[in-house]
């Protein structure tokens, strides 16, 4: 027991940068450098109100010019072609035909 409190003792010393007391060098993870978190969170919020802004800008423009209207295309007799009867009678199952 004595030998694994010495040898702590050894490895604390040495990892702390031996009995000299000299200071392990802080290291920097951050990819900013010396950028402030606080002015990185400003900048990337007026990024997204910009975006907000301008994608708006866009959309109403967008809707705003129209679309062009085109004649309706003839009702060409093919389209509904029926050689038998439907069991739920001579109009589609979800249409329902004005009988004049």
């Amino acid at each position: 027991m004595a030998t694994s409190l010495v040898r702590s003792g050894f490895l604390r010393t040495a990892l702390r940068g031996g009995a000299r007391g000299s200071q392990v060098p802080k290291r920097n993870f951050s990819s900013a450098g010396h950028h402030d978190d606080a002015y990185e969170t400003a900048k990337w919020e007026k990024i997204t109100y910009l975006g907000i802004v301008s994608c708006t800008a866009l959309a109403i423009y967008n809707l705003s010019k129209g679309h062009p209207h085109t004649e309706e295309p003839p009702a060409y007799p093919y389209l509904h072609i029926r050689n038998k009867e439907f069991p739920w009678g001579p109009d589609g199952l979800f249409e329902t035909k004005d009988h004049h």
